[in-house]
C-alpha cells in the first residue's frame, strides 16, 4: 500500500509548522526559565531600581546645573534620562543574563574576568582621567573596566576554590593570592583604593567559605593590615582621603556636607525637588545619592532601602543554604557580597562613618559602567541560583523519610 506523502519521515516540515515548533520551544524555555528562577530576588532587584530612578531624578538638577556652561546648558532631567536609558539596557542584560544555564554562567564570567584584566592593563596607558584618576577607556563610549570585573573576579574566584573538590592537594588558595595581588595592582595604579578594599573583601570572604584554615585566615588578615598600611604610606590618594576622614580636609568636607543634607529632610524629607542642600552636593546623582534620597524622601525611605539591600542578602544565602555544590555556594556569596559591600561602604560614606571613595551605591546611582555591570552580576546570581522546584521538591520529601538524595 502506498505511504500518503504527508506521513512520510522523510517529508519536509511545512514553514508554518516549523514556526509554530519554534514558537512552542521559544514558550517552554521561557516556562523552564520563570519557574527555576528566583523571582523574590527579581523582585526585589526590580524595586531597587524604581528607588534608583526616583532618586536620579531627584538628584538630577544638582549635578546638571553644577556642570553647565555658558556653551552648554544641561536639562534639569538630563541624568534622570540617561539613567533610565542604562536601566533599560541593563534590566535587558540582567535577564538575558538570568537565562544562561551554570555552566554557561560560569564560562560568561570567565571570559568577562579575562577580558577585564586585559582592559585594566591598558587603562594606565590609553586610559583617559577625571579628577586626578585614569579609570576609563574611550571606546566609542566610555567603559570603566574595573566595574565589569567585579561580578566576574566573583565567578573566577570561586571556580579556582572550587577545584579542591576535585583534587584537595591543588593550591588554589595561593593561586587566589596571586589574582588578587595582580587586581590589587592593577587598582592602585589608576588608582582606585575603593575598588580594591571590595575586591579584598570578596576575596577574604570567599576563602572563609572554601574551608581556609584558621592559621591562614589569620595570616590572611595580617597581610590585609600589612597591605593597607603600604597603601597609606605609598599612595598619596588613600593617605589624603584617610587624612581627611580622620582630621578634616576637602574630602571631609564633602562627607560632613553629605551627612548634613541626609538629616535635612527628618523622617519623612522635604518633597522631591524641594531639597535645598543637595544644591551644593559635588556627585549628587552618584557617590552621594543616598544623602538626597535622605534629603528629599526622608529617613523612613532610607530605612527601607538599606531594608531591600538587607533583604536581598538574605535572600541570596537562603537560597544557597541547601546548595551542595561548591561553586554554586562561593559564586553566590562572592556576588552577594560584592553587591552587599558596596553599598555598604556607599552609605557608610555618606553617614560620616567611612572615608570617601567614590563608589556608587548599586543601582541607586548613576552610571552607565556601574549599572550594567551590576545588572550583569545580578544576572549571573540569578542564572547561578536557578533551581528546577519539582527537583528540589523530590529531594526534600526523600530527606523528610531519610532517604539521603
Amino acid at each position: 500500500m502506498a505511504t500518503h506523502p504527508s506521513f512520510s519521515p522523510d517529508a519536509p516540515v511545512p514553514a508554518g509548522q516549523q514556526i509554530e515548533k519554534y514558537r512552542r520551544s521559544k514558550r517552554s524555555d521561557l516556562a523552564i526559565w520563570w519557574r527555576e528562577i528566583d523571582r523574590t530576588l527579581l523582585l526585589l532587584v526590580l524595586v531597587l531600581m524604581a528607588f534608583g530612578a526616583a532618586a536620579v531624578a531627584a538628584a538630577s538638577p544638582s549635578s546638571a546645573r553644577r556642570l553647565s556652561t555658558d556653551e552648554v546648558t544641561l536639562d534639569d532631567l538630563h541624568f534622570f534620562m540617561l539613567h533610565v536609558r542604562w536601566q533599560i539596557m541593563g534590566l535587558a542584560l540582567m535577564l538575558g543574563a538570568s537565562m544562561l544555564g551554570k555552566d554557561a554562567a560560569r564560562r560568561v564570567g570567565i571570559v568577562l574576568a579575562a577580558a577585564m584584566m586585559f582592559a585594566l592593563l591598558l587603562v594606565p596607558v590609553i586610559g583617559n582621567e577625571v579628577n586626578g584618576a585614569r579609570r576609563w577607556l574611550n571606546l566609542g563610549v566610555s567603559l570603566q573596566p574595573s566595574e565589569f570585573l567585579k561580578p566576574g573576579f566573583a565567578v573566577v574566584l570561586a571556580w579556582i576554590l572550587s577545584w579542591r573538590v576535585r583534587d584537595p592537594k591543588l593550591p588554589v588558595v595561593e593561586i587566589s593570592v596571586i589574582l588578587m595581588g595582580v587586581i590589587a595592582v592593577l587598582l592602585m595604579l589608576q588608582p582606585d583604593f575603593g575598588s580594591t578594599i571590595l575586591f579584598g573583601a570578596v576575596w577574604f570572604t570567599l576563602i572563609l567559605l572554601s574551608g581556609i584554615s584558621v592559621k591562614r585566615m589569620v595570616l590572611a588578615g595580617f597581610a590585609g593590615l600589612a597591605a593597607l598600611g603600604a597603601t597609606y604610606m605609598l599612595y598619596d590618594n588613600a593617605r589624603y582621603r584617610i587624612d581627611s576622614f580622620l582630621g578634616g580636609g576637602t574630602a571631609f568636607d564633602h562627607v560632613y556636607l553629605a551627612q548634613r543634607t541626609l538629616l535635612n529632610g527628618g523622617w519623612t524629607g522635604s518633597g522631591f525637588w524641594l531639597g535645598s542642600r543637595k544644591m551644593s552636593l559635588p556627585e549628587a546623582h552618584t557617590d552621594y545619592i543616598f544623602s538626597v534620597i535622605g534629603e528629599e524622601f526622608g529617613l523612613i525611605t532610607c530605612a527601607i532601602i538599606i531594608l531591600i539591600f538587607l533583604a536581598i542578602m538574605v535572600r541570596v544565602l537562603l537560597r544557597l543554604v541547601e546548595e551542595e555544590d561548591l561553586f554554586t555556594v562561593l559564586a553566590g556569596a562572592g556576588l552577594a557580597a560584592q553587591f552587599g559591600g558596596q553599598a555598604f561602604i556607599n552609605i557608610l560614606v555618606n553617614l560620616q562613618l567611612f572615608p570617601s571613595k567614590g563608589m556608587t551605591l548599586p543601582l541607586i546611582s548613576y552610571g552607565g559602567s556601574s549599572t550594567l555591570a551590576l545588572c550583569l552580576g545580578i544576572g549571573l546570581l540569578l542564572a547561578i541560583t536557578r533551581r528546577n522546584p519539582f527537583i528540589e521538591r523530590e529531594r526534600f520529601s526523600l530527606r523528610d523519610i531519610g532517604v539521603t538524595p
